[in-house]
């Protein structure tokens, strides 16, 4: 953890760049390795460390083995994520996240489509669902020619849940952040304006403070914007056309599966 801590101090005065720890329960392990390793960071506890999360195997690892865990880390000022609806798991492991573990985010989340009431719910408390694109459970067991036409992705945004596309794990989904966004316009059909939404989605659920916030989201969307006029005032270059489309839900996308 100091060798860590002390990378991330040296980045931000060096070069300026922010980054924060979440240390992450592996819930394939005993329940009560997690209330030890929250105890742990509860014990040592770092600026530089602003929340716990849970990852790995979910199928018979429920949300709610961890929530003495969870409780703990609250209770501490803890921020808190989890993985949950990730790999085809009902959509009750998800409300068991918001619900019993109180999470400030939610990891995936897939499957809180499958209950159009409960993501209803989702979408009115504004709910940040963090997905990735390159998923590997949707690639295995959704056929090449459907997996942009039904990838949980594609509909979440239509039904008011608010998404942030990024890597989770770059190594072990095979992408690049850029590479993510592209993804979400090129296969599943958003738009530029879309992407924006998705931008400022991701610093709504940031743990930083307000102040950090507000000057990020105005960076952010003044390199965005400028980005995008730079992009429509050249020559369209080969796949520009791609940005045409506006919404998942709305006309055909072409589908390219990974």
């Amino acid at each position: 953890m100091e060798a860590i801590v002390r990378a991330i101090v040296d980045a931000e005065a060096g070069f300026g760049i922010v980054g924060r720890l979440v240390p992450s329960i592996d819930r394939e392990a005993d329940p009560a390795e997690a209330v030890e390793m929250v105890d742990w960071v509860i014990a040592d506890r770092r600026d530089e460390v602003i929340g716990i999360g849970i990852d790995y195997r979910e199928n018979d690892r429920p949300p709610e083995l961890f929530a003495e865990a969870y409780r703990k880390a609250r209770a501490a000022g803890l921020k808190t994520t989890a993985h949950a609806g990730e790999f085809g798991t009902p959509w009750t492991n998800v409300a068991t996240a918001l619900d019993l573990l109180q999470v400030d985010r939610i990891d995936h989340g897939y499957t809180a489509i499958d209950n159009p009431e409960f993501a209803q719910r989702c979408a009115d408390r504004g709910i940040v669902f963090t997905v990735v694109p390159t998923n590997s459970y949707y690639l295995r067991t959704l056929p090449r020619e459907r997996w942009a036409l039904d990838h949980p992705i594609r509909h979440m945004p239509g039904m008011g849940l608010r998404v942030h596309p990024n890597t989770d794990d770059p190594v072990l989904h095979h992408v690049t952040a850029s590479q993510a966004r592209g993804m979400m316009v090129r296969d599943f059909g958003f738009g530029l304006d879309d992407l924006r939404e998705f931008m400022l989605n991701g610093l709504d659920a940031a743990w930083i403070d307000d102040s950090t916030r507000r000057a990020w989201r105005g960076q952010q969307c003044a390199e965005f914007d400028a980005l995008r006029a730079r992009l429509f005032a050249a020559p369209a270059a080969r796949g520009c056309s791609l940005v045409r489309f506006r919404s998942a839900v709305r006309g055909p996308v072409p589908v390219q599966a990974y």
